[in-house]
């Protein structure tokens, strides 16, 4: 592979715009690990809770990219300060589920409210046309972000 193959093409603005975006999110996230007083990895698997709901260690793990064995820590952790709760899964005894708890869904709410406010303000600020283009746009993103390279 020569080095050209390796340089990106000329990118446009909005390419730019949604590099900075997630370059945002991550700070954010950064932001409120520390607000937490978790790591970012540990934001993240409750970042993952919080949208997805409960979920068993190895789903959380594949979410996470990480090995079950380091899921295992991570919900310790967590649980340990009062973030998640172990439950029984409702339809298979011996599977465990993993959840966000209220006081953990309380503070991460209350530090990313305004994030969320400001966000939904500037998508009100649209057209309807606007915004289904944009939803659009970002419907595309987000399956770019979700398809694993290869």
């Amino acid at each position: 592979m020569g080095d050209d193959e390796l340089d990106l093409p000329p990118l446009l603005d909005i390419t730019i715009a949604v590099q900075r975006t997630v370059n945002a999110s991550n700070e954010l996230i950064a932001r409120a690990s520390r607000e937490l007083g978790v790591n970012t990895t540990d934001m993240a698997a409750l970042s993952l809770l919080e949208q997805y709901g409960p979920m068993g260690p190895a789903e959380l793990a594949n979410r996470l990219g990480i090995r079950t064995a380091s899921v295992t820590a991570l919900i310790d952790r967590l649980e340990s300060v009062g973030h998640v709760e172990r439950s029984s899964h409702p339809h298979d005894r011996r599977r465990v589920t993993v959840a966000p708890t209220p006081t953990a869904h309380r503070a991460a709410l209350n530090f990313i409210r305004p994030t969320i406010i400001a966000i939904d303000e500037a998508g009100r600020a649209l057209s309807p046309d606007a915004r289904r283009i944009v939803q659009q746009y970002l419907a595309g993103v987000l399956q770019a972000l979700e398809t694993r390279p290869q």
